[in-house]
């Protein structure tokens, strides 16, 4: 299995991304240009409307197209959002009060009660770690 990063980037624009669509919730069609697509390979891609998040997909089946050359179509498994939201949030560091701006992405279906959890989790991703309505940055969390 080889993980291919197409998270979108303007440095290798011969390794992209052209489409990438849910069907039904967790299944996804992808179509792209470069690498050498496999079954079982793991496709980092950017969620839309995202400055920097991004989802794992797990190809499933591969068509590799001859016209256009070095084009391909998968069908991946991966995240299962009904209706996916991206939220931006600001947290402040509650001993140096330095400020985070993050995104995080959830399930608008869920409701209000899952963006906490899912912001909780994407701070912690990040390196910051939140106890209650308390947040420390990766700085402040080292022992003195």
């Amino acid at each position: 299995m080889v993980e291919h990063d197409f998270r979108y980037t303007l440095m290798n624009p011969q390794h992209t991304l052209t489409e990438c669509r849910a069907l039904v919730p967790g299944r996804y069609q992808v179509t792209g240009n470069g690498g050498s697509i496999r079954i079982g390979d793991a496709l980092l891609v950017t969620l839309k409307g995202s400055k920097d998040l991004s989802m794992r997909l797990t190809v499933e089946t591969v068509r590799h197209l001859i016209n256009p050359p070095g084009q391909w179509t998968a069908m991946t498994t991966g995240p299962v959002f009904g209706e996916l939201a991206i939220h931006t949030w600001q947290v402040n560091c509650d001993s140096c009060a330095k400020e985070l701006s993050f995104e995080f992405a959830v399930d608008a279906k869920l409701g209000k009660n899952a963006e906490k959890p899912a912001a909780t989790a994407r701070i912690a991703e990040l390196g910051w770690n939140a106890v209650g309505d308390k947040h420390l940055c990766p700085k402040c969390q080292e022992p003195a």
